[in-house]
């Protein structure tokens, strides 16, 4: 999948930043599954204060909107939650940059976190399982279809190199046993 242009300038700054990341939300389920339009990625990260130090080098507010310094520390000593914004100033396209603090679900992820390409900038995805387990939180908590469509996509798209059975183990000691069970049940999901 070729990612769009303001992404791939995000992209190439968190490779930049030297940081552990990786892409989840709507973007690592279009690379799973199927294109849709989004205008933002959202990326979990380890920040340190010396990596917060260096986000206004890397991202030079000619091109980019980041929060000062000390907003980055304070988020990223948040033991869970900690979140800001980078956003790239022509095209309004934006990082959620979450904090993986002491979420095991995130720790887990780094682990299991995917290397890709695109052109020819490298980049780390999550795992399709906990992309899957994140969507499966967020159709619980909102509603609507968007969450079930993106994971049933990548089902159908991705589903031979899916572990349903980690999700569905993952997803009964998350309490999402029902909502993982109604995006099975859907016509068209792969299972």
């Amino acid at each position: 999948m070729q990612l769009p242009d303001p992404l791939l300038l995000l992209v190439e700054g968190f490779e930049k930043l030297r940081v552990e990341y990786m892409i989840t939300g709507s973007v690592a389920a279009m690379i799973y599954g199927e294109p849709r339009f989004t205008n933002d990625m959202d990326v979990v990260a380890r920040i340190s204060r010396g990596d917060a130090r260096r986000f206004a080098q890397v991202f030079p507010s000619t091109d980019f909107d980041v929060p000062p310094e000390e907003t980055i520390v304070t988020e990223a000593a948040r033991p869970r939650y900690g979140h800001f914004n980078v956003i790239h100033v022509e095209s309004t396209f934006r990082a959620d940059v979450y904090l993986a603090g002491d979420d095991p679900l995130n720790r887990e992820a780094f682990l299991l976190r995917r290397r890709m390409k695109s052109g020819g900038t490298e980049f780390w995805v999550a795992p399709p399982e906990y992309v899957i387990l994140h969507k499966l939180k967020y159709f619980r908590e909102a509603g609507g279809d968007r969450h079930p469509r993106d994971i049933r996509a990548m089902l159908i798209v991705s589903g031979a190199t899916i572990d349903q059975r980690l999700i569905e183990a993952k997803a009964r000691a998350l309490g999402l046993e029902a909502e993982w069970g109604a995006v099975l049940a859907t016509p068209g999901s792969a299972s």
